[in-house]
C-alpha cells in the first residue's frame, strides 16, 4: 500500500519555493510532510498531501514541473529502533533505499519510504510488524 507523493521540480532561485506554496495555500490543500534537496540550478520538493490529485493539477496549470511517486507511508511510534528495523530488513532483503525522510508528532511518526523494489519492500516491511497507512487515513492521522 503505497501513497502519492508530488517530485515538484524548481530553478534554484528566490521565490519559485513561494510560488509553489502559494498555490496549494489558494488551492486550500493542506501539506502533511515535505522535503526538499537541492543542487546548483534546481531544487526538488518533494511533498505529501491532502488530495494530490487536485494538487498534481493545480501545479500543471501553472507550469509547474511536477510529477507523482509511489511512497510508503509507515506508521511509527515512540520505541527507539523502528527506521532501524525496517532499514535493516531492507539491506538484509537487497532492497535498495531511494530516499526517505520522516516526521514524529505527540508520540507518532510516519517514515515515508521509496523503495527500488516496491513489492518486495512492502512485503518486509509487513514482516517488521509495522504497517503501512493508506492513503486516505493520511488526512486524519495524528488527530
Amino acid at each position: 500500500m503505497t501513497v502519492n507523493q508530488l517530485s515538484i521540480f524548481l530553478e534554484n532561485r528566490a521565490g519559485t519555493l513561494t510560488k509553489v506554496l502559494d498555490l496549494f495555500k489558494e488551492a486550500h490543500i493542506r501539506i502533511i510532510a515535505s522535503s526538499i534537496a537541492d543542487t546548483a540550478q534546481y531544487g526538488l520538493l518533494r511533498i505529501i498531501c491532502v488530495d494530490p490529485q487536485r494538487a498534481y493539477l493545480e501545479l500543471e496549470r501553472a507550469g509547474v514541473a511536477v510529477a507523482f511517486s509511489d511512497v510508503f507511508a509507515v506508521e511509527l511510534d515512540e520505541r527507539p529502533g523502528q527506521i532501524a528495523g525496517v532499514v535493516r530488513g531492507l539491506s538484509e532483503a537487497e532492497i535498495g533505499i531511494v530516499y526517505m525522510y520522516s516526521l514524529f508528532l505527540h508520540g507518532k511518526g510516519l517514515l515515508f519510504i521509496r523503495a527500488d523494489k516496491p513489492e518486495e519492500a512492502r512485503e518486509v516491511i509487513r514482516n517488521t510488524g509495522l504497517r503501512c497507512v493508506p492513503e486516505k487515513e493520511l488526512p486524519e492521522w495524528g488527530s
